[in-house]
């Protein structure tokens, strides 16, 4: 923006009606010297909405979105409540993600003040990403979409089994970059405060914890080509996808803003953190018994001394660990966790199927046993919380198939011997 501040300044005057700069009309400059002032703006804006009338609309939604942008970050307690309402169990993960992603975000706002003021002595903030650890069907995945709609910030999911290093058939590890750009409607500066969640990260390790001397383009070697993509660097994603070539249109990113959350399952890490740890573990996968029962530890907290090391051992490379510092561990859901899963998030499956029937009219009720009938049926998929939805499909298939047009099922209650018949 430029003013007319003293006599002594060269007058500027609007490209558009001539008019010059006061210190009560705001002028603002454009290229080869062109400047428009804040009368035009405002008679062009007016124009514009008599043309077009998605004018108004569009710019009401823009200010929306940026309005979205300033909004300060909420503290980890507010976080953590808002996790509590989708996600049962885990406490303690919640807090270790509420701090890490309020950190993470009051960083970009301190990058921000810091662009503005210019302050060579303020303190720059590493970025923190973050690695969960547990087994399948503990709400890896559901963690991160529920941080990303609390923040309501663009989210993207990859899976590290699909990845391989560039010049190899399979997927360059910007692609999952370029997932972000697209759920951010193109606008890079908004997919930069985004999300991504890379799955199955276990899978990419190397077979064992010494270096290889040959090529491993879907284990080490994706390792080291999310290195600066997880660090911060720029990256050249092509905007349809697909291999990159010479005479390609690229669109760049900075990678530093962006929070990227890697989980995954880690089968036999428990081994490793007691070879280190010389814990026994109480539990029927046990073997080994030691007569100090200080250095006993259960299954359920053993990945809670997960360390670095172990990380190395099991064949992720140090580099990569050091760009996952904060490192959360999921438990596996026990048969009452699966029960409250089933009935106490705001989008919970019971509520759900309630919701669908609801539209036909029917009124759907579980009784307290059939819940709990439900979860066992699930457990013994051994899929975690993914089971519980095969569970009920298989149970409502029918009742869903007779329910619309069946004018007599007004009220359909699920009892506990009905799933273990159907289940």
């Amino acid at each position: 923006m430029a003013r007319k501040k003293n006599t002594d300044e060269i007058e500027v005057h609007c490209s558009f009606c001539g008019e010059v700069s006061t210190e009560d009309n705001m002028f603002v400059p454009g290229v080869n010297g062109a400047t428009i002032c804040e009368s035009c703006v405002k008679s062009l804006g007016d124009m514009l909405s008599r043309v077009s009338p998605n004018y108004k609309r569009m710019q009401k939604a823009d200010v929306k979105k940026y309005a979205k942008r300033m909004m300060p970050t909420p503290p980890p307690s507010e976080i953590k409540e808002f996790l509590d309402r989708y996600i049962i169990g885990n406490e303690h993960t919640k807090k270790v993600l509420s701090v890490a992603v309020h950190n993470h975000y009051r960083r970009l706002e301190n990058m921000n003040s810091m662009a503005i003021s210019k302050d060579i002595g303020d303190v720059e903030i590493e970025k923190s990403n973050i690695l969960l650890i547990g087994p399948t069907g503990s709400g890896k995945t559901l963690f991160a979409k529920t941080l990303a709609k609390m923040l309501d910030v663009p989210f993207a999911i990859g899976d590290a089994t699909t990845l391989t290093q560039a010049g190899y058939v399979g997927e360059d590890v910007e692609n999952v970059v370029r997932y972000l750009i697209q759920n951010a409607d193109g606008d890079l500066e908004w997919a930069k405060r985004g999300i991504i969640y890379i799955d199955e990260i276990d899978k990419i390790a190397s077979k064992t914890d010494n270096v290889s001397i040959t090529r491993d383009v879907s284990g080490e070697g994706v390792q080291q080509a999310l290195l600066k993509v997880l660090e911060g660097t720029i990256c050249r994603v092509p905007p349809k996808g697909g291999r990159k070539h010479p005479d390609q249109e690229y669109l760049e990113i900075d990678t530093s803003h962006i929070l990227f959350i890697c989980g995954g399952a880690f089968v036999g890490l428990d081994k490793i953190i007691k070879n280190r740890s010389g814990k026994t573990v109480i539990g029927y996968n046990s073997t080994d018994v030691k007569e100090d029962s200080s250095s006993q530890v259960t299954d359920d907290n053993l990945f809670d001394d997960v360390q670095p090391e172990d990380l190395i051992k099991y064949g992720l490379i140090p580099e990569f660990t050091g760009r996952l510092p904060v490192i959360a561990s999921m438990k596996e859901l026990d048969e009452d966790a699966l029960v409250r899963v089933l009935s106490e998030p705001k989008n919970c499956l019971i509520k759900q199927y309630r919701k669908l029937l609801s539209m036909e009219n029917v009124d759907l009720q579980f009784e307290k046993d059939a819940l709990r009938e439900i979860a066992r049926a699930a457990i013994k998929r051994k899929t975690g919380a993914r089971g519980l939805r095969a569970t009920l499909e298989k149970i409502m298939m029918e009742i869903m198939y007779e329910a619309p047009d069946n004018p007599e099922k007004r009220k359909i209650v699920i009892t506990a011997d009905f799933v273990r018949k159907n289940a």
